[in-house]
């Protein structure tokens, strides 16, 4: 009984141990959030004030200034059109590569994969260069074609190498099964194989998503008062001789809403298919 009871003592220890540090973690990431989120309800004095208040009392100025007197809703359009094209095109393009990655092999196929991933490693001002070179010359700039191609030069990449693990996870038997029930190479790839990576599908949009809808430094080049994205509408706050906080901060608590819609629109799809494509790369 008595070495029931220390090891019962010792794992609850442990367990306590855990779970305070998982809460300090959990509250250094949630600490930004909830700064911005105060700062957006300050006004400007309590905002500059030092030492920092932490009471005081809120206001919806911010955000009102923010609707009526910025063009936010034309920002989020802007941003919302090229986060579904670049998404979209991603994924079309991204499905069939992987999976013939994943199931053909083909010849190279370790250097292939190697140039893919080096567009996540390159730095982005790499590319940015002959690209705006190229857009300017064909009158691109400031269009969302301009935009799209290039998040496509990161999305892709991600995109690949996420879809392929997921195809890896799929028994070959099945298209095997498939095809001896009379169903083409193409029939049984729709009908079989990709309902079956609609996790994989979920993670790779989200993500992909995610990334077109923050980016910043390629909007910054390539667009104009046109096709301005939220992103941009964020730093319009950040002036030459101060920084208007109160607005800045209201302008990104609000750019953050669509991203949680879309993250609990397709959140169990997300857990499953991290947890199902990381098993094999």
């Amino acid at each position: 009984m008595t070495s029931m009871k220390k090891n019962s003592l010792k794992e609850t220890s442990v367990q306590i141990i855990k779970s305070t540090f998982m809460l300090i973690v959990a509250l250094v990431y949630v600490f930004p959030i909830y700064w911005a989120l105060t700062m957006s309800l300050k006004r400007p004095v309590d905002s500059m004030a030092m030492p920092p208040r932490w009471l005081f009392v809120p206001t919806f100025h911010n955000y009102l200034t923010v609707w009526l007197k910025s063009d936010f809703l034309r920002y989020c359009f802007n941003s919302f059109v090229i986060a579904v094209m670049a998404m979209t095109i991603g994924l079309i393009l991204a499905i069939p590569a992987a999976y013939i990655l994943a199931r053909y092999r083909p010849k190279g196929d370790r250097f292939l994969l190697f140039a893919v991933l080096s567009t996540r490693i390159v730095p982005q001002i790499t590319f940015m260069i002959p690209f705006f070179i190229f857009f300017r010359r064909l009158h691109l700039t400031d269009t969302y074609i301009s935009v799209v191609i290039m998040h496509l030069t990161i999305i892709l990449g991600f995109g690949i190498w996420m879809m392929r693990s997921f195809f890896l996870e799929i028994p070959l038997e099945l298209e095997e099964a498939a095809l001896i029930d009379g169903c083409t190479y193409s029939v049984a790839f729709v009908r079989v194989i990709l309902p079956l990576t609609g996790p994989g599908i979920a993670t790779t949009a989200i993500f992909s998503f995610n990334y077109s809808w923050n980016e910043f430094l390629y909007a910054l080049v390539l667009t104009g008062m046109r096709t301005k994205t939220l992103p941009l509408g964020v730093y319009n706050w950040v002036g030459y001789e101060e920084i208007q906080w109160g607005e800045l901060t209201a302008t990104a608590m609000l750019a953050i809403v669509p991203i949680v819609l879309f993250y609990t629109l397709l959140q169990k799809k997300l857990v499953s298919g991290l947890t199902m494509g990381a098993l094999k790369g």
